[in-house]
């Protein structure tokens, strides 16, 4: 344990994006004592600083000028720049007792190694929440994938609770397919609904209609399968086994660019895990 951390530590943000402007945000929210906000040199990433800053009564600086002397200093840049980041700033401060924290989904918090030697305790924590510019999600019930040393895991878990997230643990030789499955829940979810838009263009609506209309269903879809599971929510023509009106779709979506593959690609996905009736005509169907 680091007895200077048992209850809350100040914290200082590296990275005043859209990631790190939601942490700090909700940790501000939280109670916590948001002390820095470190920034890259650039008048753009600067200016994102300052005013992150002035929302949580925190200090502007660049990576340069970082004083560091907070409790907890998380990094919330892309996954490229962690371990170089993480070495640029290694003899700014004194590690020894503080506590390290990145965010990517994909890379285990070996990324700060070079900060562990110099006596940090160091975690990844991920929020599996999709952030972007002009939306600020709450944390409430959001789930945090973690990995790290014991002491960091265990601040790491004290701070997800007071945020009103839930926390589970993520092994370092799981995180590629932990965020994988996370690219499937939001970046590749809107590929395809940007994909229905353009479906829905062939059958004479525009982009704002096609969003407007297709909303009702597909929230209910969700609804369906928290409450009742994936099977149970599956409808349409595959489950009813209804290959001619498969092969119909499949002739009109050669009109639309790519959006044959993503049905076909789907519908396979579904013959293989959800219920179907004809499922042999099915699969001929879909066949090249």
């Amino acid at each position: 344990m680091l007895p200077a951390m048992a209850e809350k530590p100040a914290v200082a943000i590296v990275g005043p994006g859209r990631l790190g402007t939601a942490l700090a945000v909700e940790l501000t929210r939280a109670g916590y004592h948001v002390r820095e906000i470190v920034s890259r040199t650039s008048g753009a990433s600067q200016r994102k600083a300052r005013n992150l800053a002035r929302v949580t009564r925190a200090r502007a600086a660049t990576s340069e000028a970082a004083r560091l002397d907070a409790g907890l200093i998380w990094f919330c840049v892309p996954d490229r720049e962690i371990s170089s980041g993480a070495r640029a700033l290694a003899r700014r401060t004194t590690w020894k007792g503080k506590l390290v924290f990145h965010s990517s989904g994909a890379l285990a918090s070996d990324e700060l190694d070079v900060l562990r030697r110099r006596g940090a305790a160091v975690a990844a924590v991920h929020p599996l929440m999709t952030f972007v510019r002009g939306a600020i999600p709450s944390l409430e019930g959001v789930p945090f994938g973690v990995e790290g040393d014991a002491a960091a895991v265990r601040m790491a878990r004290a701070i997800v609770r007071r945020l009103g997230g839930q926390v589970f643990a993520v092994p370092k030789n799981r995180k590629v397919a932990y965020h994988a499955w996370g690219t499937f829940t939001s970046p590749l979810l809107v590929a395809m609904l940007v994909t229905m838009e353009q479906v829905a263009r062939a059958a004479g609506l525009s982009k704002a209609a096609a969003r407007q209309y297709m909303l009702p269903i597909v929230h209910q879809t969700l609804a369906n399968y928290a409450r009742l599971g994936p099977a149970e929510a599956f409808s349409g023509p595959i489950v009813r086994g209804d290959a001619a009106i498969v092969r119909k779709h499949l002739r009109v979506l050669r009109r639309v660019r790519g959006s044959r593959d993503v049905y076909v690609a789907l519908a396979r996905a579904a013959l293989r895990l959800l219920p179907a009736q004809n499922r042999r005509q099915l699969e001929k169907a879909l066949r090249p």
